[in-house]
């Protein structure tokens, strides 16, 4: 996975990361001014204000605890830094995918939200192919009925992670199809239902309130479903992201992030800042357009592959 992630996340590591290694060369002895240059990089590579005077704030105590004097020294300790944030900020209880995709509980509910444009409909169709990797069988909700294209895009991911859809006509009450596809995956003896969900602009609030129906329409049938709401999130909107991010966790729970287009920005640092910021752990990332270009997210591999 590291040496995948490497080429995928080029940019980002061309970005702020390329900026840290030139620094860090450029300055020989650890001081004040490398720490507050340091600060400045992580706060335009769009790690957030918290995350970076945190991450820096750490890297301090320990090259002052160890007396490291050498700036070269020191890119072990941000490394170690960061793997420590995205492991300990997590406000969920299951924050590894592994366990998500290792599930006993059948049917296990995904609902996926977002707004149209982060590569929702894309990684329905990889989550699909990576259940059906691991020997689940899946079932897709097209529970996105206010636009026509979406029906037919879901269609095209179910064609090509050879799963079967559950859909109905462009107008149908979405709460309606996610509850029938529930109630077929269960007749069926399906493992993963994956709900589709509308992505139109997340400042209405008839968006929310119809997401909030979708939930208590599946716990209806289901006590405890959906057991995972997943919020597909593009890369690309760096800090603009976190606020979408914040209207859909206040809304519908969610409790994984799957960041998408990560091999095409130089924004990957939004990983930390969501981490920290939002206390939802990222499960998934995407990284490229075809089938199985979607990751289980693990934090060390993701710093080692950015320093890499």
């Amino acid at each position: 996975m590291v040496k995948t992630l490497k080429q995928k996340l080029s940019k980002t590591r061309a970005g702020f990361i390329g900026k840290v290694n030139a620094l860090i060369r450029s300055q020989q002895d650890i001081n004040d001014d490398l720490f507050d240059s340091l600060e400045e990089i992580m706060i335009s590579g769009d790690l957030g204000v918290d995350f970076s005077l945190k991450l820096i704030e750490d890297v301090r105590k320990k090259v002052d605890e160890l007396g490291i004097k050498k700036s070269e020294n020191i890119v072990r300790f941000i490394k170690s830094a960061m793997v420590k944030t995205l492991n300990s900020n997590c406000q969920s209880s299951v924050s590894d995918p592994g366990a998500l995709l290792k599930s006993e509980i059948k049917p296990y509910v995904l609902m996926i939200v977002g707004v149209n444009g982060t590569g929702k409909t894309t990684s329905i169709g990889k989550l699909a192919a990576m259940y059906k990797k691991t020997g689940k069988t899946v079932l897709l909700s097209a529970a996105d009925t206010f636009r026509a294209a979406a029906l037919e895009q879901l269609e095209i991911w179910a064609e090509r992670a050879q799963v079967e859809i559950i859909r109905n006509q462009p107008g149908a009450d979405p709460a309606s199809v996610a509850f029938d596809s529930l109630k077929a995956a269960i007749s069926r003896n399906v493992d993963v239902l994956i709900v589709d969900t509308a992505g139109r602009l997340h400042t209405k609030s008839n968006l929310m309130e119809e997401l909030k129906k979708i939930r208590r329409v599946l716990a209806k049938l289901l006590l405890e479903a959906p057991h995972e709401t997943l919020l597909i999130m593009d890369a690309t909107t760096g800090q603009n992201g976190l606020n979408q991010a914040r209207q859909f966790a206040q809304a519908v729970g969610v409790t994984g992030i799957v960041l998408t287009k990560l091999d095409g920005t130089a924004r990957g640092g939004i990983v930390f800042s969501i981490v920290k910021e939002l206390g939802i752990p990222v499960k998934f990332i995407g990284i490229g357009e075809k089938l199985e270009d979607l990751e289980a997210f693990n934090a060390n591999d993701f710093v080692e592959a950015l320093f890499a």
